[in-house]
This record gives C-alpha cells, sequence and structure tokens, in this order.
C-alpha cells in the first residue's frame, strides 16, 4: 500500500512540474511560429515566394526542431546535468571539475563558459522585446487604426510582466501553464484546419526539401538560415530552467504537447501559404480566420507574456550560480518556494533586465528589427553548450575521444553554421547582444580577478593564525563568557575583525569559531557533509562550510547543528564579527587601474554578508580595514 501511495505521489508531482514547465520553459519556443516563417520569406533573406521554397523553408524549420531541439537538447544536453542543475553556469561548473586545475585549458573553458552566460543575459532581454511585439503587431492587422499604439501597449505589458516576478516562478508557472496547454492547442488545431485543406504540405516532412532548400540558396543560404533559427530560439531554456523543474517534467512536455503543436501550426503556415500567398505579409495571425483574429491576438499576447518568463526565470539562475562560482558580486536573493531550492527571485537583475527590455524595445521599435539582433546571442549560447558537453563527455563521464567527438561534432558544424549565419546581420543589430555580452564578460572576469588579488593581499599582510594563537596564550588577555564567530576568507591568516577586536576592545571570547564559507562545483552539498571542524589552541575552532552553488547558506542553522567536544554553542550568545574590506586601487597595480576601480565599485555596492548568510543582525559587529590592490 506504501508503494501505491508513493507512486501516486509522484505522478501528482511529476504532472504538477510538467504544467510549471510547459507554461514557464516552453513559452519562449513556443511564441516563435509568430514571426519565424514571415521573417524567412522577408525580402532582406531573397528567397522568392515559390512552391519549393515554402516545402523546403517549412522542412528546413520542421527539421531544425529536430535535429537541434529533439535530439541535441531533450536527449543529449539534458543528460549533462550537475546534478539535477542545468544552465550554462552549472554546465560550465561540470566542465571545470572535469579538467586538471593546472591545465591550461580550465582558463579558456572558463573565458568562453562565462562568455555563454553573458550572451543568455542577452537572450534574457531581447526574448521579451521580440516576443511581446510580434504578438501586440497583430492590432494592425485586427485594427489598423491601432498601429501607433504597439510600442507603447508593449512597453506597458514588460513593465506589468517585471513587476509580477516577485510572486515566484512556481506561481507564475501554474497560472501560466494552463494558458500555454490552451495556446498549444490552438497552434495544432489551426494547423491541421490548414493541412486538411492542402495536404500536399506534408511533403515537407522529407528532409530532401530541407537539402534542396538549403543548398539552392548559394551564398544567401546564411540569410534563409538566420530566418530559420527564430524558430528554435528558447531551445536554451530547457536546459537553463531544468533545476526549477526537472529533467522528466520537460521532457514529457516536449514530446507529449511542445513539439506536436509547433510541428502541425509550422506545416500549417506552409500549407496557407500554398493556397494563398498573399498571406505571407503575416502568416500567423492571417491564418486565423477573421472573427478570430482578435481572440487570437489576445492569446498570442498572454503567451508571449509568459514566453519572456522562461528566460528571465533562467536570468535568475544563472545570476546565482555566477555568484557563488565567484563570478559576480553578492545580491539579494528571496526564496520563492519552499519546496523547490531552484526557484528564486534576484531584484537587481529583475529591474536591470527590465530596464534592458525598455530600451531594446523602444530603439528597435518592430519585431523584424528585433529579429536580426536576436539570432546571435541565442546561436552563440548554443555552441558554448555544445563545446562544454563535450569536455563533460570526455573528461567527465570519461567516453573514448571517438564517441565524445561523434556525440557532439555533428552539432559543433551545426551551431557553428547557425551563428554563422544570424552573424550576416551584426551590423544591423547583431552588434547588441555582442556588445552587451564582452561588457557583461569584462564584469565578471574583473570581479573574479580583483577577488583573486584581493584574497591574496590580506593573505601577504595578516600575521599567520597559528603564530597569532600562540602569541595570544603568552599574552593573558581578559576572556568573556561568549561565543565569537569570526568569518575568514582565508583560514590560514589571523582574521581581522579579531585583532580589531583585540586592539580596541582588549577582550577574547571564551568560545572562539574561525568560519570559512566554500561554494563547491556541485549544485547542492548535503547537510551531513556540511561542516569540517578542527580544534586548535584552547577556545579557538577552525570550521569550514561547504555549500553547493545552488544552496541557501545560512550559518547560524549549520554552527547550531555542530557538536563541539565540551562547549556547547548558545547561538542567542553569539557574537558574530565581522570584516569589511574597503578596497583602495594602486597605480602599480595587477590590473589596469579603470578595472581596479571597477572592481572596488562593485566591492562597496556588494550586498552584505549578513544578509547573505542569514546572521541575525542584531548580533553582528563589523568592523572596517583598508586593503590596497
Amino acid at each position: 500500500m506504501p508503494h501505491t501511495s508513493d507512486a501516486a505521489i509522484k505522478r501528482s508531482t511529476t504532472a504538477a512540474l510538467t504544467l510549471g514547465a510547459i507554461g514557464v520553459v516552453y513559452g519562449d519556443i513556443g511564441t516563435s511560429p509568430l514571426y519565424t516563417i514571415k521573417e524567412i520569406f522577408a525580402t532582406h533573406t531573397g528567397v522568392a515566394l515559390t512552391q519549393a521554397n515554402i516545402l523546403g523553408a517549412i522542412s528546413s524549420v520542421f527539421w531544425a526542431l529536430m535535429l537541434v531541439v529533439t535530439l541535441k537538447y531533450v536527449l543529449l544536453v539534458l543528460r549533462a546535468d550537475n546534478k539535477g542543475e542545468g544552465g550554462i553556469m552549472a554546465l560550465l561548473a561540470l566542465a571545470l571539475s572535469s579538467v586538471n586545475a593546472a591545465s591550461p585549458t580550465r582558463k579558456w573553458l572558463m573565458l568562453i563558459g562565462v562568455f555563454g552566460a553573458a550572451l543568455f543575459y542577452g537572450d534574457s532581454i531581447l526574448t521579451p522585446a521580440i516576443s511581446v511585439l510580434s504578438a501586440v503587431e497583430g492590432l494592425q492587422i485586427a485594427a489598423p487604426a491601432l498601429a501607433d499604439y504597439v510600442l507603447p501597449i508593449s512597453v506597458t505589458i514588460l513593465i506589468a510582466l517585471f513587476a509580477l516576478q516577485r510572486y515566484g516562478t512556481s506561481v507564475v508557472g501554474g497560472a501560466f501553464g494552463p494558458i500555454i496547454i490552451v495556446w498549444f492547442t490552438v497552434l495544432g488545431a489551426i494547423g491541421i484546419w490548414h493541412i486538411s485543406q492542402t495536404p500536399g504540405i506534408l511533403a515537407a516532412l522529407n528532409p530532401m526539401y530541407a537539402f534542396q532548400f538549403l543548398t539552392d540558396r548559394g551564398p544567401g543560404v546564411f540569410l534563409a538560415v538566420g530566418a530559420i533559427v527564430l524558430a528554435i530560439t528558447g531551445a536554451e531554456a530547457l536546459y537553463a530552467d531544468m533545476g526549477h523543474f526537472g529533467r522528466p517534467a520537460i521532457r514529457i512536455a516536449w514530446t507529449g504537447l511542445v513539439l506536436p503543436g509547433l510541428a502541425l501550426n509550422y506545416l500549417g503556415q506552409g500549407a496557407l501559404l500554398l493556397r494563398k500567398p498573399e498571406a505571407v505579409s503575416n502568416p500567423f495571425y492571417l491564418s486565423f480566420p477573421e472573427p478570430l483574429l482578435i481572440p487570437a491576438v489576445i492569446l498570442a499576447t498572454l503567451a508571449t507574456i509568459i514566453a519572456s518568463q522562461a528566460v528571465i526565470s533562467g536570468a535568475y539562475s544563472v545570476t546565482r550560480q555566477a555568484m557563488q562560482l565567484g563570478f559576480l558580486p553578492r545580491m539579494r536573493i528571496v526564496q520563492t518556494s519552499a519546496a523547490e531550492s531552484g526557484q528564486i527571485y534576484m531584484p537587481a537583475i529583475n529591474w536591470l533586465l527590465l530596464l534592458g527590455v525598455i530600451i531594446v524595445t523602444v530603439n528597435f521599435g518592430s519585431s523584424s528589427a528585433l529579429a536580426t539582433a536576436y539570432g546571435i546571442a541565442v546561436t552563440g549560447t548554443m555552441l558554448i553548450t555544445t563545446l562544454l558537453t563535450f569536455f563533460v563527455i570526455r573528461h567527465g563521464w570519461r567516453y573514448p575521444l571517438w564517441l565524445a567527438a561523434s556525440a557532439t561534432g555533428f552539432f559543433m558544424l551545426l551551431d557553428g553554421m547557425l551563428l554563422a549565419s544570424t552573424s550576416v546581420k551584426f551590423l544591423q543589430g547583431g552588434w547588441f547582444p555582442v556588445a552587451l555580452s564582452l561588457v557583461l564578460l569584462l564584469i565578471m572576469w574583473t570581479w573574479k580577478q580583483g577577488r583573486q588579488m584581493l584574497l591574496q593581499r590580506i593573505k601577504q599582510d595578516d600575521p599567520k593564525l597559528e603564530d597569532f594563537i600562540a602569541h595570544l596564550g603568552r599574552s593573558g588577555v581578559r576572556r568573556v563568557e561568549r561565543t565569537a564567530v569570526f568569518l575568514v576568507s582565508d583560514p590560514s591568516s589571523a582574521p581581522q575583525a579579531l585583532m580589531h577586536n583585540l586592539k580596541h576592545n582588549q577582550v577574547l571570547h571564551q568560545t572562539n569559531l574561525l568560519v570559512t564559507v566554500l561554494f563547491d562545483d556541485v549544485p547542492q552539498v548535503p547537510a551531513r557533509e556540511r561542516a569540517q571542524v578542527s580544534a586548535l589552541a584552547q577556545g579557538f575552532w577552525q570550521i569550514t562550510l561547504r555549500y553547493g552553488f545552488m544552496d541557501r547558506p545560512d550559518i547560524p542553522q549549520a554552527l547550531g547543528a555542530l557538536q563541539l567536544s565540551g562547549v556547547e554553542i548558545d547561538l542567542f550568545a553569539t557574537s558574530y564579527f565581522i570584516s569589511r574590506e574597503v578596497v583602495v586601487p594602486i597605480a602599480d597595480g595587477q590590473m589596469a587601474k579603470w578595472r581596479e576601480n571597477l572592481f572596488a565599485l562593485m566591492s562597496r555596492n556588494a550586498s552584505s554578508v549578513v544578509e547573505y548568510f542569514n546572521i541575525p543582525l542584531n548580533s553582528v559587529i563589523e568592523l572596517g580595514s583598508r586593503v590596497h590592490i
């Protein structure tokens, strides 16, 4: 009987996660039919509206979905999870842990992975803009007089979407899931209706039509492929949001609903164009009967609002992972679910994304203009994901070179061609995600390098811990009956806060816990493996707390679970001494002066360790020190 109950609970949980995944993960790729076919036959691609080209274009889109999304992401990349967590930073951590720490390959992998994460932020800004604009533009077809209102309506919708984020992914996903189910059902139904009128479009399922279409393009193939890429934008969200919903839910949703709905709709748009070539101006909306046009615009607008959720929640995950892997300063994280640790909200990232989204929406002004910028961010991230997957398969899973190369080599060639195709439009807007990514890469690399320099300088200037404690034993300093916790970044050096406390207050606590927090290249560290404790001189303990890059660090909770020989830790009689380093750039530093100033600025504005480590505010004593780098 218990087994039946467990199985029922598991089915219920999987069903709930699948519903959430449909609402959050697949909104992005699910709204691609709004603009993909229109862009393939846009004047700038040079693709003539002939029967052969219609069959070839639809065939190319269908096989892009099968090869890139189904074969690469659903079957291969989702297997490369870091203990259940996905996304490019989780994959980077997995790839780095598989390579020797002293290998020069490690540095290049780190650089490539961080650039991939930066590209994902570009995707997170462009996706909401192009998705919402493409849906609201349907108003121009239903009521041409409303054309001037498309931009203000789009901006209003985007502001409302980002304002909703604080309620959490589970609430948003649970509300959005049913709407997206209706969306994919409508996509499939309208597709079937047009296919039934022109069944000849089913010939496009033959991959030879795609091959012929691409080879006939000659040099123009890059323009055509650059538009076909729009059909697979959002595929990276399958992997980035895996920690939110899990692999089974994402796979069930794709094979059971999303792929059939998309494939049928693209075939339906092709059938419409075979029958009515004049519908090329907007084959998606013109595939609806006129009485259903306004409901279709409303449903599409809702779907595109939801589409943005996939990349927004993915951006939160990537940011938290980057912070805990040491690539970004601390920022406030709000846990929005007690059950799913991956479901978080980050106010700073939320409002920065909104600012970026509004800027690109207003500047580009239309979905067609944004389409030129969109592809580079998507295909660049895809190529980097494939490259990192190779290192995981080869070095992490230890498969033979020929197998690792054959599993990823085809996708590297495919991703390379897709990236080259989208790069043709670099000067027409493609520069934007590249420029944004380079700026973010510089910020992340400056933080990583600056932190290393800071720790090196602290280690250089501070006395050795063992010598300092030995000196204290001979000094006869007065002790008080409390527990003191000192947070230290370098466990071999004496804490600055301890030295300042002795200098100014001339007292030492009876119990002194020197705590170092480390983040491992894994999503979670089990509670039983959290703490490593070693006794030093009388009254001193060195404690190392380990967390994964998806864990929520809680120092009081970890200390409360410790069993120290002959010592009872009373959390209500514990003081936390924190040293805040004020970074002072110097002329002959290891980094350029402007980068040192940038690091100092980020360091000053980083979120407090008090909130980050969940330390009670009324138990904190913060002592500052100046560090020259």
